[in-house]
C-alpha cells in the first residue's frame, strides 16, 4: 500500500495593488495562489512579487507567510491528498524551476490570457496560479479541464480532489497550527507544574 500525503493550496488576498487590480476584474476574494508542502506552512512557493516595493518585479519565489504583505493577508487553505511518487515529481519539477529560477519571470501577459479567456503560451514564465496547476498535472495529480494558462486562484477551490481546511486570517491559521505561540505562559506553568508532580513522586 502506497504512503499517503498532503499537499496545501494557500489562496490569500494580501491587499496589494497589483491584487486589487485583478480583483476588479475577478471580483473574487481571493487572487493569490501558492503551494505548500506542510501543513505548517513553512515551505510555500509561488510565482509573485521579488521585491517588496515593486510588485511588477516577478518570479518564482519561496514565501514568508509570517513577513510582508502576509501578516495582514486574508485566506483559505486547501489540501490535497497524494501518493509518495506524486510528491516527489512535484518536488523535483520545483527544484528544476527552482535551479533555473534567473530565467524565469512572471507571465503577466498571461493575466490577460486569463481575462479574455484566451491562452497565451510563454516559455519560462508563470503567474501564481498557473504554476500551482503546472506542478499538480505534471505530477498527474490534478487533470484540469482547461489550459493550465487559464486558470486562476479560484478555479483551484472547484477541482474534485481538493479539501477545505481553514478561512480566515492568515496569523489565525499559523496560531492554531502553533497554539504555544498563543499562549506561553500557559505552556511554561503546565511545563512547571509536571515538574512539581514528578518531585512529588520521587
Amino acid at each position: 500500500m502506497m504512503k499517503e500525503k498532503e499537499v496545501y493550496i494557500l489562496l490569500t488576498n494580501t491587499g496589494s495593488i497589483l491584487t486589487k487590480l485583478i480583483k476588479l476584474y475577478t471580483k473574487k476574494p481571493y487572487n493569490h495562489a501558492s503551494i505548500a508542502f506542510d501543513s505548517h506552512l513553512s515551505e510555500v512557493y509561488s510565482f509573485g512579487r521579488k521585491t517588496a516595493r515593486n510588485p511588477f518585479i516577478g518570479g518564482f519565489v519561496k514565501e514568508d507567510v509570517r513577513t510582508g504583505l502576509f501578516k495582514q493577508a486574508d485566506c483559505a487553505i486547501y489540501s490535497i491528498t497524494v501518493t509518495e511518487s506524486q510528491i516527489q515529481k512535484m518536488k523535483y519539477y520545483l527544484q528544476e524551476i527552482e535551479d533555473k529560477k534567473k530565467q524565469y519571470r512572471y507571465n503577466f501577459l498571461g493575466l490577460f490570457g486569463v481575462m479574455f479567456n484566451k491562452p497565451i503560451k510563454r516559455n519560462n514564465a508563470f503567474f501564481c496560479s498557473q504554476f500551482v496547476a503546472f506542478l499538480l498535472k505534471k505530477s498527474n495529480i490534478i487533470d484540469f479541464h482547461k489550459p493550465i494558462s487559464l486558470i486562476a486562484p479560484y478555479d483551484l477551490q472547484t477541482v474534485s480532489k481538493i479539501q477545505f481546511l481553514y478561512e480566515g486570517k492568515l496569523k489565525g491559521y499559523r496560531n492554531e497550527e502553533n497554539p504555544e505561540k498563543i499562549c506561553p505562559s500557559f505552556t511554561k506553568d503546565l511545563f512547571s507544574q509536571k515538574l512539581k508532580w514528578l518531585s512529588a513522586a520521587d
